[in-house]
């Protein structure tokens, strides 16, 4: 009679890779409150610095949604493609996919934080919007399908940059 065999404990996680797992969801968290603010700075209806049309400075003027929602869609795309220019060459290995994921989800909070961070920055800063109009009448951010933009350019480089990886190595003879 065999005895049953008992599988061996899970490898302990470095502190390298617990270091490197908190890294790509932290510094992208912290990278969303700078867009935040760098949102409100340039922005139509914040401190408009990047148009400069004083038409554009009302919040509330409905000209200025789009050109508000581009700004941080910007942002946060080129974000998400400096992310993964950075992730690129570490995704090497058994912990891949684990990284990578990590990266996606610190995108995805980055651009979370830096949306609400915004939204905190035109509370605080922008003149107050007129109440007979409502609350979605202020610094406000109209499509929120920019918040996925982030991890969305993240995927892509990550995609790309390993596509040109595998398609530049020389065949094997």
């Amino acid at each position: 009679m065999s005895l049953p065999s008992v599988s061996e404990p899970a490898p302990a996680r470095s502190p390298r890779q617990l270091k490197d797992v908190l890294f790509w969801v932290a510094f992208p968290a912290a990278l969303g409150v700078v867009l935040g603010v760098l949102w409100w700075l340039l922005a139509p209806g914040g401190l408009n610095l990047l148009s400069g049309n004083p038409d554009l400075a009302n919040p509330a003027d409905p000209e200025s949604w789009l050109p508000r929602d581009l700004v941080l869609a910007a942002l946060v795309l080129l974000a998400g493609c400096a992310t993964g220019l950075a992730l690129d060459g570490k995704l090497q290995g058994i912990d891949a996919p684990r990284l990578l994921a990590f990266a996606l989800l610190g995108g995805a909070v980055g651009a979370v934080i830096a949306w609400l961070v915004g939204l905190l920055a035109g509370q605080l800063w922008s003149q107050a919007p007129d109440p007979a109009l409502g609350a979605g009448y202020g610094f406000t951010l109209r499509s929120y399908a920019v918040l996925v933009l982030w991890p969305g350019a993240l995927a892509f480089m990550t995609f790309v940059l390993a596509l040109f990886g595998v398609l530049s190595k020389k065949p094997v003879k």
